[in-house]
């Protein structure tokens, strides 16, 4: 029976509080006026920089009075977009974090009926592993809801397409393609399908857990049964609503634009992730002492779970960008014109941790058997991820007003702390091995 350390439980709120501390310090530091927007872009620019327009418009005198009024208007307008981008950054940052973890669980937990309905023989001894992390579904889930619903009320403006004037006909800032998609981008169908996504993954979430919990003092099969076909009516549910959720909590960031593959792409992103969090949880609980029928045959078929998957993201991610790119659509092209100039370190970055890094260090068989080298990957992995997550994000709710500062570090500190103390809790109250499951003999014994 795992017992959670006090020294990881206090490293996990160390976490939670400076990361607290650097979201509101990220909130409390967003300018208020555009008074406060020109101050800032004074002081970055040097003096004299950030008033460069008035100053121009002051050297036209008082016979360019009508080109004064315009370009005072445009530089207006531009101060309000800079402070609409700055205010919407420590939301954003808010929401790629709180969005990455949550993907985390949701992965598991896709992945984990996956071993059922395939009646995997592997991977039994690491399925209390697998619940483990999905107990902080639930909280990402309060979480997330609670974020779209003050997206939704107007306390953030961080979804572009809520804006009532944009499908209104008679206003001044009417948008013919997102009206044209306000059949199914609306905030009451919005919201109802994000009950209905999260209900059915935290249902299946509940079941399955509380099955395969009666199942170690069963005398029969019957509840590993019950999870055999909940999990096959499950995986079907899933895929529908992650390609939908991928849709409604990513995609519409950029409402103009549309992509096929982006549902498989979210989702290979998920995976990956999510198998690289069961790696590494497997192997800090074995380095305690715990999990002593998990081996290195075990780890060596996480860490081939992560290659492939790797793979498979970078395949989609280059089918998306090929076909996009070779087309030349103005309206396509649009959104990787956008990250490739305003964020091309983090968009390179990405494509480095996600793929090169993975292919160099996974590839050797023997490497997936070398546990701090698993763990190594997987912290490049992981940030990877992130930093994907982020581009997915930040290009269409901060645009070039982007920084990695304390609204982003602290953020991530807060999640991961969160994180690790709902998941190591859940850990410590059920035991780690689920003993009557008719495959655990064949996965203690697993060698490969």
């Amino acid at each position: 029976m795992y017992t959670l350390p006090n020294k990881l439980k206090i490293f996990a709120i160390i976490f939670m509080v400076v990361g607290a501390i650097g979201m509101i310090s990220g909130f409390l530091s967003a300018p208020k006026t555009t008074a406060e927007v020109e101050a800032m872009m004074a002081s970055h620019h040097g003096e004299g920089h950030g008033n460069s327009a008035m100053d121009e418009m002051e050297d036209h005198g008082e016979g360019h009075g009508d080109v004064k009024t315009e370009e005072h208007a445009d530089h207006e307008a531009h101060l309000t977009h800079v402070l609409h981008q700055l205010q919407n950054r420590p939301w954003s940052a808010l929401y790629i974090a709180s969005f990455f973890f949550f993907m985390i669980s949701l992965g598991v937990l896709a992945f984990y009926a996956i071993q059922y309905a395939a009646q995997a023989g592997w991977s039994p001894v690491l399925f209390r592993v697998m619940e483990g992390i999905t107990a902080y579904l639930p909280v990402a889930s309060v979480i997330i809801l609670l974020l779209l619903v003050l997206s939704a009320t107007g306390v953030n403006h961080i979804f572009h397409w809520m804006d009532a004037d944009l499908v209104n006909p008679e206003s001044e800032h009417y948008d013919e393609i997102i009206a044209g998609k306000s059949s199914y981008l609306n905030v009451p169908f919005f919201l109802a399908r994000a009950v209905v996504y999260l209900l059915g993954w935290n249902l299946y979430r509940y079941f399955s857990r509380k099955n395969s919990v009666a199942d170690d003092t069963a005398e029969n099969h019957a509840y590993f049964k019950k999870n055999f076909k909940l999990s096959a009516i499950f995986l079907v549910f899933f895929i529908v609503t992650e390609s939908m959720m991928s849709w409604d909590w990513l995609m519409s960031f950029d409402p103009h634009w549309f992509s096929t593959l982006y549902g498989w792409y979210v989702f290979a992103g998920m995976m990956v992730s999510a198998i690289t969090v069961i790696a590494m949880v497997t192997i800090f609980l074995k380095a305690q002492g715990y999990l002593e029928f998990v081996n290195d045959s075990h780890i060596h078929d996480l860490a081939k779970f992560m290659f492939g998957f790797s793979i498979f993201w970078t395949y989609l991610w280059f089918s998306q960008f090929m076909l996009i790119w070779y087309a030349n659509i103005p309206e396509e092209v649009t959104y990787f014109v956008t990250r490739i100039e305003d964020y091309n370190l983090p968009f390179f970055a990405m494509l480095v941790m996600n793929f090169v890094f993975p292919v160099l260090l996974l590839m050797n068989s023997d490497y997936k058997r070398v546990n701090w080298f698993v763990i190594m990957t997987g912290i490049v992995i992981l940030a990877g991820h992130y930093v994907d997550v982020f581009n997915m994000v930040m290009p269409a709710t901060v645009g070039t007003s982007w920084f990695i500062g304390l609204p982003e570090i602290g953020s991530l500190f807060f999640f991961f702390g969160l994180f690790v103390l709902v998941v190591f809790t859940a850990l410590a109250k059920k035991p780690l091995l689920a003993k009557h499951n008719p495959f655990i003999k064949e996965s203690k014994h697993f060698h490969y």
